[in-house]
C-alpha cells in the first residue's frame, strides 16, 4: 500500500515557543502598526500557527505617545461606550484618549483586531504598552523588529 505520510501538526500549549518582541511606535500610523502587531500577538507569522491556541509572541510597544493618525481622524473619529444607565452613552475622540493615556488608545485599537472571545482576551494580556522610551522588560531580552519588513 502506497500512502502518504504527511500529517498536519497542530500546536498546543506545550509545544508553542513564544518570543519577546520590541516595537518602536515612533512615527508609525496607528492602524497599520496595529494590524501587524495583532498578527504577531496571534502568531500568524509562525509556520505552526493554530487558530485556537495562543501561539503568538509577547509584544512590547514603546513610544506609544508618538504614534500618528492620518487625515482628520484625531478629531473626527469617535469611540463610543455606555455606562449601563439610561442615557449613559459617552463618546471620546482619539485626541482626548491620547492625552489621557496613550496606552489605552493602542489597547483599544488592538482589542478590536483580535478575536472576540476568551482567546482574544488572553492574547491581549501578551501586549505591553509604554508611553515613552523607558520600559521595564529588559530581563526578557526582547528582540527589536522593524514592522515595515513584515507583510
Amino acid at each position: 500500500m502506497n500512502t502518504l505520510s504527511y500529517k498536519t501538526i497542530s500546536a498546543n500549549k506545550a509545544t508553542v515557543q513564544k518570543k519577546w518582541v520590541l516595537v518602536d511606535a515612533t512615527d508609525l500610523v496607528l492602524g497599520r502598526m496595529a494590524t501587524k502587531v495583532a498578527k504577531l500577538l496571534r502568531g500568524k507569522y509562525k509556520p505552526n500557527y493554530t487558530p485556537h491556541v495562543d501561539c503568538g509572541d509577547n509584544v512590547i510597544i514603546i513610544n506609544a505617545e508618538k504614534v500618528k493618525l492620518t487625515g482628520n481622524k484625531w478629531t473626527d473619529r469617535i469611540y463610543l461606550r455606555h455606562t449601563g444607565y439610561p442615557g449613559g452613552q459617552r463618546e471620546m475622540t482619539p485626541k482626548v484618549l491620547m492625552e489621557k493615556s496613550p496606552e489605552k488608545l493602542i489597547r483599544k485599537v488592538l482589542k478590536g483586531m483580535l478575536p472576540k472571545n476568551r482567546l482574544g482576551a488572553q492574547l491581549l494580556n501578551n501586549l505591553y504598552v509604554f508611553p515613552g522610551a523607558e520600559y521595564n522588560m529588559q530581563a526578557q531580552q526582547p528582540k527589536q523588529i522593524d514592522l515595515n519588513s513584515l507583510k
